[in-house]
């Protein structure tokens, strides 16, 4: 299957679609768009300067640090734990769940 390219217009509108529906998950979101839950995820990492080697990640290490750095940082780091948190509960359910299935 060959990759889509979206146009930035479209990915920065999908990033604020998903982000305005509080109710919503990726997973819906990008079904209503016609798109992968992972390319929207991925869009939405890139957008807050998550993922590795983005131009925006780099412009952010580049800058100094403002007073308010202290907060931001504070603030990203809360939402790493709480996306910390989520994947742990996840991965702690399936150990659940394949442990109840593999019993005789």
């Amino acid at each position: 299957m060959a990759m889509k390219h979206y146009p930035p217009e479209f990915k920065a509108e999908a990033v604020a679609l998903c982000r305005s529906r509080p109710g919503a998950t990726i997973t819906s979101v990008a079904e209503d768009l016609g798109i992968n839950s992972e390319t929207l995820r991925n869009w939405i990492r890139a957008a807050d300067g998550r993922r590795p080697g983005t131009h925006t990640a780099g412009r952010q290490a580049a800058q100094p640090q403002a007073p308010d750095s202290a907060e931001a940082e504070l603030a990203a780091a809360r939402r790493r734990i709480r996306e910390l948190e989520e994947e742990r509960d996840i991965l702690r359910k399936a150990a659940r769940y394949f442990a109840g299935e593999t019993r005789w």
